[in-house]
């Protein structure tokens, strides 16, 4: 057996013996293990595995009951989680962990569960979003580094470096890692992350924190401003964290981010940084660039060191943006960072029914295809049933909640603001893209190809014409769209009506989504105010 597959050898090793915490389950089966009674039955099996193992049980689930590697299709090892998901929250334990190997020459599965005891976190926390922009260098990575871990920078920016996203972290688990930083408060102050890169690290900070603060990384260099703006309109944010370099001060992409955070009316703060690398007169200068930068786009500067945090959270809203002087070397300005997050209240809408745009979206043997994305309204749990689409021919499909995790833990539920993933069964995870929606069952959503909008155009180089084709960036959709302005042509500043026609895809649209518009050097934002029905 390869090495791969220690924690397999490792539990037929050790055998299902009484007395001990290995089970052996060749499958479970929803028709036969809960019915007449014996889910009360091998719950309480359940709970003297966890009892026997000190809190821990592990279940071998595709193997006979000799141990023998027998191995399940993938629909019935799915199948067979569900169940023991089942059983685990009858006797009071969960689901913490799942391994899977192929066996044969098909495709069968065997797999380790490790169940522990204690029910699935119930994350009734407060919990904001923060979207962070910046030039690139301007050091957003390492000021974020440095306040989920509470570590100093070494002046080279080590603490960047637990932020740096892991590509096989997605792959091999069920995980909605949007977000690049998380932590939380509890009654005695931060909870930080001792090591970003573990994922137990993160789930502690989930559990234990009263409140968390994730942030939603954005691209610093000007080629890549398009995932800048999907990280700033593409998720459910409740702030703008905008940094500028002490140093080198405010540049052409620190507008065009400001540009962006400011249209789409995202309450914001300006973190000035790398302040130890400067002269205080330096660090003066920049405040006055800044400030000049914020009233030419008829905002209200708030210096908090002149003012104070508690003036900031009193009066930061669309208008007035809150500036801060920081050093992730020195610390200068992290408290009151970690004042303002701890007691910012949340601004994005939560009332309404379960909504969330997909994002992101994976596979995961044994659990399925995988939608990750900020959940934009309502209430989600396991087990429920919803829509997902549109698909490429306006249609919306039916799927089921197998699971869901934020930050590497298992929830039973999910609210607005929360940053997840969410297993679906009912749908393979090629049939998923970036920009469908998860909706409720009993919704009756409608495809949208084309839709008028409140257009107005921040920059162009001449004017916007009858046809004009821009990207247009709504929730997490990025579609070639063509506009047609009322009166045939905008011009740069003009604010008018416009139809807005996606070149190839239908998406759900609703009235009142503000958007952004980009091709090359050229930018606008809109207002969605009524959609065309199609005939």
């Amino acid at each position: 057996m390869s090495a791969d597959r220690a924690a397999l050898r490792r539990a037929l090793e050790r055998g299902e013996r009484e007395g001990g915490n290995v089970e052996f389950k060749e499958r479970l089966t929803r028709g036969v293990h809960l019915a007449d009674g014996r889910l009360e039955s091998l719950a309480a099996q359940l709970r003297h595995r966890i009892l026997s193992g000190d809190g821990e049980a592990t279940y071998v689930v595709g193997v006979t009951d000799d141990g023998g590697i027998a191995g399940i299709s993938p629909d019935a090892f799915s199948e067979s989680m569900d169940v023991l998901s089942l059983l685990a929250e009858e006797a009071g334990a969960h689901i913490d962990d799942v391994e899977t190997w192929g066996v044969g020459d098909g495709d069968g599965l065997v797999g380790v569960a490790t169940l522990q005891e204690g029910a699935v976190l119930d994350v009734d926390d407060d919990h904001i979003v923060v979207g962070t922009a910046g030039h690139v260098d301007h050091g957003k990575s390492t000021l974020v580094g440095s306040l989920v871990t509470g570590d100093p920078d070494d002046g080279q920016g080590g603490t960047r470096s637990f932020l740096d996203v892991q590509p096989h972290e997605m792959e091999r688990g069920l995980s909605a890692d949007l977000s690049y930083g998380v932590y939380g408060f509890d009654e005695e102050g931060p909870v930080r992350m001792d090591n970003p890169h573990r994922k137990s690290d993160r789930a502690r900070v989930v559990e234990e924190s009263d409140r968390l603060v994730s942030f939603v990384d954005t691209v610093g260099h000007e080629p890549w401003l398009r995932t800048t703006i999907r990280g700033l309109v593409g998720q459910k944010l409740d702030y703008g964290l905008l940094v500028v370099a002490a140093d080198d001060g405010p540049t052409k992409t620190t507008r065009e981010h400001l540009g962006i955070l400011l249209a789409t009316e995202l309450p914001t703060i300006v973190a000035i940084t790398k302040a130890d690398v400067v002269s205080d007169e330096r660090v003066r200068e920049v405040e006055r660039e800044v400030e000049r930068l914020l009233r030419n786009a008829d905002r209200t500067p708030l210096l908090v060191e002149r003012h104070g945090v508690e003036t900031a959270l009193d009066e930061i809203n669309e208008q007035v943006v809150p500036v801060l002087t920081t050093s992730a070397v020195t610390k200068e300005g992290l408290d009151a960072l970690d004042e303002l997050f701890e007691h910012l209240p949340k601004t994005s809408a939560t009332e309404g029914a379960f909504s969330m745009y997909i994002d992101r979206t994976y596979n995961v043997t044994g659990v399925g295809a995988v939608a990750s994305g900020t959940v934009r309204s309502g209430t989600v749990e396991a087990g429920d049933e919803l829509l997902v689409g549109p698909l490429a021919d306006g249609s919306f499909r039916e799927v089921e909640v197998r699971s869901i995790e934020m930050h590497y833990h298992r929830v039973d539920e999910a609210s607005a603001g929360r940053i997840v993933g969410i297993a679906l069964k009912g749908i393979g995870e090629a049939d998923l893209d970036r920009g469908m929606v998860l909706l409720p069952r009993e919704a009756d959503p409608t495809a949208v190809r084309e839709f008028e909008a409140e257009v107005m155009v921040l920059n162009h180089p001449t004017r916007i014409d009858d046809g004009y084709e821009p990207v247009v960036h709504l929730e997490t959709i990025s579609e070639t769209a063509s506009i047609h302005p009322e009166g045939g042509q905008l011009l740069p500043g003009d604010t008018g009506t416009a139809s807005v026609r996606f070149k190839f895809h239908p998406y759900m649209v609703e009235e009142g989504q503000r958007f952004v518009f980009r091709e090359g050097s050229s930018k606008g934002v809109g207002t969605v105010t009524d959609i065309v029905d199609e005939e």
